[in-house]
């Protein structure tokens, strides 16, 4: 698999009539710090929720549909008695987070809750009549890392789907996009290159919100589902996750922290040309190089190339998983010194150029359709064959960006 004070209230609610209220259970209220970050499932618990009344609810969530205290939004949706849950929709990893990159998920019953736990990473990706069979709106709460290739807002995309075929409701509670808003990089979907991680022409790194995607699915590409988005207060777009104030909670095995999220779209797209990235070590993605790679020369190579917001270091790593088990690998470390500044797709590139001038650039036979995929487009991979320049490469994305950037403008919450 593929963070600055703000006084803050919850928005978008229908406040209820007091003689309603008198007969609500007692609910634990959000409590919020001044300047804190009200995430779009702090207020749906706080206020929202009350729209609900008269109907049944699923929720697809994970680990990471947490509210900004920390509490699971799973146990303080269930907690509400007047709010009629009665089914939980885990994603790649699993309602709690347990399995591998790509490992099927099976279906369960959650111990906590008692509910229903539907699997959409197993026989099926999208839920079926079955499973909506007694719902009438669904909940997305989950955290997202700013990549188009992870699978959380495909999974958020085949829902909505789902519910327009059959006349159910999207609610998306919004969540703050960990490495920013403002900046946009890698190249623009191709369709053809369409795939579970990659649906619709939206670049490597999109800068935008769950919520904002949505939008974006529902009207751009047709979507067409009854969807309304929760949104937060207090997010601004050049907010990284380290501003927002929050505790990160890791939203897949290989995305243990916060700081993850800045390199995984640079090391993650290299390992179909030969580099490894560090997976299996308790710093996954922050290295790159392999088997036989000089690290100094590594190093300089990069280093000569002044990418923003990045220093190289040389450095040996030893995975505990994964075709490299057990090896010694060689190469740098990977350290963000100005997340604001670092582009983290460009920086992709520089990688594996500096791999091809090593001689170690190297795409398996076979393995050429899983890095298109990857990347979605096979333009990068025959530019890197034909000699290019990480350069060339990467000024060939920018119309497409330019193109993005002023589509997706009609769907900015923030």
């Amino acid at each position: 698999m593929r963070r600055a004070a703000f006084l803050a209230a919850a928005a978008g609610t229908l406040a209820a009539p007091l003689a309603a209220r008198a007969t609500e259970p007692a609910i634990r209220p959000v409590q919020m710090r001044e300047g804190s970050i009200v995430l779009g499932d702090d207020a749906f618990v706080r206020d929202a929720w009350r729209e609900l009344r008269g109907r049944t609810v699923g929720l697809v969530t994970n680990p990471s549909g947490v509210l900004s205290s920390g509490e699971p939004s799973t146990d303080a949706i269930h907690r509400n008695g007047q709010i009629a849950l009665k089914a939980l929709f885990g994603p790649e990893h699993g309602i709690r987070g347990a399995a591998g990159a790509g490992e099927t998920v099976g279906s369960s019953t959650d111990e906590k809750t008692g509910l229903p736990v539907h699997s959409l990473y197993g026989p099926t990706r999208h839920p079926t009549p079955a499973m909506l069979d007694g719902i009438d709106v669904l909940l997305f709460d989950i955290q997202d890392v700013g990549a188009r290739p992870y699978t959380y807002v495909s999974t958020m995309a085949y829902v909505m789907e789902t519910a327009a075929q059959l006349g159910k409701e999207v609610w998306v509670l919004d969540r703050p996009n960990p490495v920013g808003g403002a900046q946009l990089d890698g190249p623009v979907l191709d369709p053809k290159f369409k795939s579970f991680i990659g649906l619709y022409p939206v670049p490597e790194r999109h800068g935008m919100t769950v919520g904002e995607l949505a939008r974006m699915f529902n009207d751009q590409f047709g979507i067409g589902c009854k969807l309304r988005v929760i949104p937060m207060q207090g997010w601004k777009r050049e907010m990284l996750w380290a501003d927002t104030g929050l505790k990160w909670v890791p939203t897949s095995p290989n995305i243990p922290y916060a700081r993850t999220t800045l390199v995984y779209l640079a090391t993650g797209l290299v390992d179909e040309g030969g580099v490894n990235n560090g997976v299996g070590t308790d710093r996954p993605f922050e290295y790159a190089g392999g088997y036989g790679f000089e690290p100094s020369a590594f190093r300089d190579a990069l280093a000569a190339r002044r990418i923003p917001g990045v220093e190289f270091e040389a450095a040996d790593w030893v995975p505990t998983k994964g075709f490299w088990s057990g090896k010694t690998l060689h190469g740098v470390s990977i350290n963000v010194t100005d997340p604001h500044a670092f582009p983290s797709v460009r920086t992709a590139i520089e990688l594996l150029a500096a791999a091809r001038a090593q001689g170690k650039y190297h795409v398996p036979s076979g393995h050429e359709q899983i890095m298109d995929r990857d990347w979605g487009t096979d333009a990068v991979r025959l530019a890197l064959n034909s000699g290019a320049s990480a350069d060339a490469i990467v000024a060939s994305w920018q119309p497409g960006l330019r193109a993005f950037k002023a589509l997706r403008s009609k769907y900015l919450l923030y």
